[in-house]
């Protein structure tokens, strides 16, 4: 999800154009917010992962020593910020629940396989499970991506949540993210029993980042027609006419 989209989302849905919350200044430390983010939560933990299997570790093992990665990240957060790091927590989840399925069962190719699509499976079910909180998991993503973690920016965008169409424009990305992840699962799975494995070990990484890709084009283009609505709207509350 692209993080200036949402910011263009948020601005200009549901409010008069007098009222929209401008977004803070990001500061200087925002760069450096950002490297640390990625390095603590996706490159560290996928080149530990690796260098740890290629020296003989177990699946398991090397999952869970790979966690340490986000724990860290959420430890410079909450002495940084002196709050809790929401995209380091749901890392961190996502490990320990990949580190938990990799010791159920037999440990065949195809149960491997299997194994893998009950972890996206599990990613939807978690977004599906959020609908049901105070905020769902895309409000916590798109205040990663689209603030700088600094008191202002943060303030910022929690207050766009009284406004009707940045709330439903969260629940819709979260509830399409969680089915999305769902449907693929069980494709996934449902493949891996029709499909040789020697081709599926092929075709089920290719359909994981298809996947993404496809819900980050999507994402973009909601996005946009969103801020597209919501300036209409806008327009049309100005200039004294209701909305078609």
């Amino acid at each position: 999800m692209s993080g200036q989209d949402v910011q263009q989302d948020v601005q200009t849905e549901q409010a008069p154009a007098a009222e929209r919350p401008a977004p803070p200044a990001r500061s200087r430390g925002a760069a450096l917010g950002w490297v640390m983010t990625i390095g603590l939560n996706v490159i560290a933990p996928i080149i530990t992962y690796h260098q740890l299997r290629d020296h003989g570790f177990g699946e398991f093992q090397a999952l869970l020593i790979s966690s340490a990665w986000p724990v860290l990240d959420s430890a410079i957060h909450l002495a940084w910020r002196r709050k809790v790091d929401e995209f380091a927590v749901v890392t961190l989840v996502f490990l320990v629940i990949t580190a938990a399925v990799s010791l159920i069962g037999a440990h065949s190719a195809r149960a491997l396989l299997i194994k893998d699509s009950g972890v996206t499976g599990l990613f939807g079910l978690l977004c599906l499970a959020t609908l049901l909180g105070p905020r769902p998991l895309m409000f916590y993503f798109g205040r990663k991506f689209a603030t700088d973690g600094t008191p202002a920016s943060t303030a910022w965008w929690n207050g766009l949540w009284q406004y009707e169409g940045f709330r439903r424009s969260m629940t819709v990305m979260t509830a399409v993210w969680g089915v999305v992840y769902l449907v693929e699962a069980g494709v996934r799975i449902v493949l891996a029993y029709v499909v040789d494995t020697d081709t599926m070990v092929v075709v089920s990484p290719v359909m994981v980042y298809v996947v993404l890709g496809c819900l980050g084009v999507w994402t973009a283009l909601y996005g946009k027609r969103s801020q597209a609505e919501g300036e209409r709207r806008a327009a049309a509350a100005a200039a004294g006419t209701p909305p078609a």
